[in-house]
Formats: C-alpha cells, structure tokens, sequence
C-alpha cells in the first residue's frame, strides 16, 4: 500500500459517488409496478427516451449486457458459416463472442500506434470475398477513423457495426460515436462511464436491420404481432426494468461525467507533452476523447528499466495505474490459439469454410502496444489539483529513469 505522505502524489485516489437519489427514485417507482417485463415497461421506455435523446437511433433494443448487445448486431446480418467480421486486435472478448456464436470468423486486424483503435490500412489489406463486417471498437473512449472505415464498407458493400462500449461520451466530428455507421452498441457494464450493474443498448437508424431488431435479442419472439412461433434461432439478451431504472437515472449524468473525464486526459497530455521517452495518445482534430482510461507507451531504449518496473515505481509515488492494457492481443488468447470454440472443436474450419489460422496472426503494432504502455486510472472525480500531482509524478518518475 502507498503512504501518500511521502509519494508524488498525496492523496488517495478519489472515488466518485456513481449512484444516489436520481437512481433511487426510479427504483422506487418501479417496485411499485406490477411487471418488471422490459417490454413496454415504463423504466425501459424512459432509457429509450434518455438514451435517444443523446444518441438519436430509431431503432433500439435494451440488452442484459455489451456483448449481448454486440451479439444482436452480429446476428441481426445473417452471417453465412465461415463469413468474417474485421476487427481490431486489442479489444474485449465481447466483441469477437457473438461472431464465433453465430459461425462466423473474427479476422484480427492492426491498430493505430498513437490512437489505438484499428487502421485503415490495415483492413483494407485483411478484406476478402467473404468479409461482411467491420467492427470498429472506439478504445478507452477515442473514436475511430471512420471517415476511412465507412469508405472502405462503401466501396466492398460491407455492414459497419460500432462497438461503443468504452465510448460513452465521446465524438467523432462532433456527433456521438454510433451515428456513422450501420449498427451501434453500448454497455452499460459496472466498469463504464455509466452502469447499472451490467446491460447494453443495441441501434441503428436502417430500417433494413432495425425493423426486427429487437427479436435477435429476444428469441426471435414477435412481441409487435404476438405469437410463439419463431422463425429463426436468437438468444436472450433481454433486459429487465430494474436494470432500465438504473441506466435511465445514470444517461441523465453523461454529459457532466463524459465533459469531466475528457478534461483529466486532456490535462494529462498537455502536462505530459514535453516529457521526454513518453508516447502519449492522439486525438483526431474534431473528435471528442472521453477517457475511459488514459493509455501511454515508452519510446524504447529511452529508460533504465522495463515497463513493468516503470508502472511499479509510479505505484509507489502514489499513482493509480497498470502496466499494459489486456495481458495480450485477443488472437494470442489460449482460446483462440487452440481453436477451442465448441467443445474444443471449431466446426466451421473442420467443415472447410475457413482457412484461418489463429496461431498464425500477427498484429505487430498491437503486440508493441501491449508490451509497452501503461494504463493510468481516469474518473470524474479528479480535480485539477489531483491531476497536477498525476502528471507531476509521471514527469518526475521519467527524468529519474530516464537513461
């Protein structure tokens, strides 16, 4: 444990009050109801009202999680067995899960050595005749290069679907990640800029892929028409009123969260910006970054020690923060690596509809990412003066070790 009174940093990291009265009294009104059932429950029509009020998608379903929300996107394209989704190497195994779910193929992708989300280029030269999707995954909070990416899915006729998950908040061009592509999610996990607990929203404004929505999420169900006769195969991602209740009291307090967090990384950068050996995140001139986390690499051969041993001297002046991100890009996950998707089997590659090979991919920008950055903790919570004592210890931390 730090003694913070003797480290860089003299105060405790502060932790923010992420629940009270907003959600309370929502919660209150929904145990006065007599069905916590999400469909045409009051809670899940007001989060569709508070969400759509920031995030204007026609068509939106509420789901018990991110990757539930990501899995409906998926489902909702029809994936043939062996068909491919593109998507970045350093992201959650929610975004590959539904892909795997419905037989298609993840195919791992590069990223951006300063944004870390995925590169253009790099897609472009993994897209084949069987790709139908690409998944941009806007990172810790930073949006992609969608300009680029909706191009390329223009020019090869493929279905854009963001995951937004650690995105809430942030802005590309000055409109809320989500909006440029064919399909958005969202997560409204415990460890996101908003929560209820765990749960996702799922939208598009296309009424192709929005129209039955809501039944890839639900059984395949017709909740419009009535009736238990479904005509597909679709999971149950439904979520409940009290999860609703929850998320809807929470979306009130975006803007005032995704604002205060965007002015700690903001702040972190700036301070930073001279610090010799130090690799600091980039922002796209017009989008907005809302710091889910604040991720920073060491130009190497600058200092005396390995990264890890930078993350455990900045812990110990007193500084929130991890060595890397994930342990190792997702192709790299033992998972992945043995193709051991279905009782230690991968059915569409023993059936001849894939000739991918996990073992054999490499993303060389990712893997230096995850070698050598460190990821510092970012909250709402953080006044000016904890974030000058932040940027304080990392630049003095630097100078000591450095060569």
């Amino acid at each position: 444990m730090t003694n913070h009174s003797s480290a860089l940093v003299s105060e405790p990291l502060p932790i923010p009050q992420r629940w009270g009265r907003a959600e309370l009294e929502k919660l209150i009104a929904m145990v006065e109801q007599r069905s916590l059932f999400y469909w045409n429950g009051p809670q899940t029509q007001q989060l569709l009202t508070e969400f759509r009020a920031q995030y204007p998608l026609q068509y939106c379903f509420p789901t018990s999680s991110g990757s539930g929300a990501l899995h409906v996107a998926v489902a909702a394209l029809r994936l043939q067995p062996g068909e491919e989704v593109i998507v970045p190497s350093i992201t959650d195994m929610g975004s590959v899960i539904g892909i795997l779910y419905q037989q298609g193929v993840p195919v791992f992708a590069d990223i951006d050595p300063r944004t870390y989300t995925l590169d253009p280029a790099d897609v472009a030269r993994r897209i084949t005749a069987k790709t139908r999707a690409i998944m941009p995954v806007h990172l810790a909070g930073n949006s992609c290069d969608m300009a680029k990416l909706v191009a390329l899915a223009r020019e090869h006729h493929l279905t854009v679907i963001e995951d937004c998950a650690q995105a809430w908040g942030a802005r590309w061009q000055g409109s809320p990640v989500g909006l440029a592509g064919d399909l958005a999610c969202y997560s409204f996990n415990d460890f996101k800029h908003v929560s209820c607990g765990d749960g996702g929203m799922v939208g598009t404004n296309q009424e192709a892929l929005g129209r039955g929505l809501s039944k890839w999420g639900d059984k395949f169900y017709d909740r419009i028409g009535g009736g238990r006769n479904p005509e597909e195969l679709a999971p149950n991602y439904r979520m409940s009123e009290p999860q609703a209740a929850v998320a809807a009291a929470q979306l009130t307090k975006l803007p005032e969260i995704a604002a205060r967090r965007n002015r700690v990384g903001t702040s972190l950068t700036a301070q930073l910006s001279e610090t010799a050996g130090l690799i600091l995140p980039s922002v796209r001139p017009g989008d907005t970054h809302s710091y889910w986390f604040y991720l920073f690499r060491l130009e190497p051969g600058r200092f005396r020690v390995s990264r890890d041993e930078f993350a455990a001297v900045l812990s110990a002046e007193g500084v929130s923060c991890t060595a890397g991100y994930i342990p190792s890009a997702v192709y790299q996950y033992d998972v992945f690596q043995h193709h051991n998707f279905f009782g230690g089997r991968w059915p569409v590659k023993e059936l001849g509809l894939t000739d991918v090979d996990y073992r054999e991919v490499s993303c060389p920008v990712a893997e230096s990412v995850l070698s050598d950055s460190i990821k510092l903790t970012v909250n709402e919570a953080m006044e000016d003066r904890y974030v000058d004592q932040v940027a304080h210890a990392v630049k003095t931390v630097a100078r000591r070790l450095a060569k």
